[in-house]
């Protein structure tokens, strides 16, 4: 594991979960601007409305950072736009660079808040996992993030912006932008909780003048918000995971009580019965398989008799344990088992390959560690 720090914290005494605070930043953020509202933007400094789509392929197809950098303007209308605007990113606190090649960014906002997102390496591409909120409401006993409690929704600009930084990354790496093929929105927070947000950062990853991403590359997964459910399949703009984690609503109550609560079973799958879908695609169930939990042969018939009939496919995750982690994953046999089982009885799933380990890469757990390391150092210096 290798680890690049940044500057921040020094001295700080006591640490809430929103960090060090950047200097508060007043201008229109460009990241943030629908191209309705560039074209208001532009056209009210007295330019053509046409200039507002060369700024937004400057902003989301070119990735540029400066104002300055946009050339195919002219500098009187550059000077214009950069006073009434900036381009603004989230800062990288921290990259964690994982054995298997898995990288972890900790992105402080623009109120000092710190959101996770994360590079994962597969055979013929990468794809990034988002966040969408500071923190979660949810409060699903294996999720770090949880633990945390809710702060608040992410915007578009800070969403967009985990992209962004991503493909950066990768163009300082040498790599190919175009490497960065699938997105899943599987970070903190739930996402169909920020559903305004949600849907204008979705508007903008599948405009091919935007950031040129196809809506079967992006993923959306949700603990199962009725509203959500339904906004979501009407645009089309994404595919459905569902986190799922058990066959049985006493069960998914244990491992999940705010969401299994707030949404039982029996409401849920009718609405996803519904769900709009294209021929043989499928919606993805996910379960997080947890030692001596959810993990037995009867649990796997469980979900065989729930999804058994249904336009499904299941993703088993083995459970990745973080520091004082309330559950272990189970064995390697007991995963492939369980496989077999749903295979057997004709339900498609598959084993998500554990990547990242080493880096705290499950949701929110790299943001606990550094919030933790941060506190242990202001401890040392206290003592000195």
């Amino acid at each position: 594991m290798s680890s690049v720090p940044a500057s921040g914290f020094t001295g700080v005494k006591r640490l809430s979960i929103f960090g060090k605070r950047r200097k508060r930043k007043t201008m229109k953020n460009l990241c943030n601007m629908s191209l309705d509202q560039l074209r208001d933007l532009v056209t009210g400094l007295g330019e053509p409305a046409y200039r507002a789509e060369q700024v937004w392929q400057w902003v989301w197809d070119k990735g540029v950072q400066r104002i300055e950098e946009m050339t195919n303007l002219s500098k009187d209308l550059r000077t214009k736009l950069a006073q009434a605007g900036e381009i603004r990113w989230p800062e990288i606190a921290e990259i964690l660079v994982s054995s298997d090649t898995t990288v972890k960014f900790m992105l402080r906002l623009d109120d000092g808040a710190l959101v996770e997102t994360v590079l994962i390496p597969e055979r013929t591409h990468t794809t990034q996992c988002l966040s969408t909120q500071v923190g979660c409401a949810m409060g699903c006993s294996f999720c770090s993030t949880g633990d945390m409690g809710f702060t608040r929704n992410m915007t578009m600009a800070e969403i967009l912006g985990q992209v962004l930084v991503a493909r950066q990354y990768l163009k300082d790496q040498g790599r190919e932008i175009k490497e960065l093929r699938n997105l899943v929105f599987m970070g903190m927070g739930e996402p169909l909780l920020n559903l305004d947000e949600l849907m204008r950062s979705l508007a903008v990853l599948n405009s091919e003048t935007g950031l040129g991403f196809s809506s079967r590359r992006i993923t959306v997964s949700t603990v199962g918000v009725l509203k959500g459910l339904e906004v979501l399949g009407d645009s089309g703009l994404a595919m459905l995971a569902v986190s799922l984690h058990a066959p049985t609503q006493q069960l998914r109550e244990q491992i999940m009580p705010t969401a299994a609560k707030a949404v039982p079973l029996d409401e849920l799958m009718p609405v996803l019965d519904r769900y709009p879908l294209r021929p043989r695609q499928r919606i993805t169930y996910e379960y997080i398989m947890l030692k001596g939990v959810n993990d037995k042969p009867e649990h796997a018939k469980g979900l065989v008799r729930l999804l058994g009939q249904r336009k499904a496919k299941v993703n088993l995750i083995a459970y990745n344990a973080g520091p004082d982690a309330p559950y272990q994953a189970p064995a390697r046999m007991e995963i492939l088992t369980f496989e077999k089982i749903l295979h057997v009885k004709g339900l498609t799933a598959t084993i998500r390959s554990s990547k990242g380990q080493d880096i705290s890469a499950a949701c929110g757990q790299l943001k606990a560690d550094y919030i933790r390391r941060q506190l242990e150092g202001c401890d040392q210096k206290d003592t000195k």
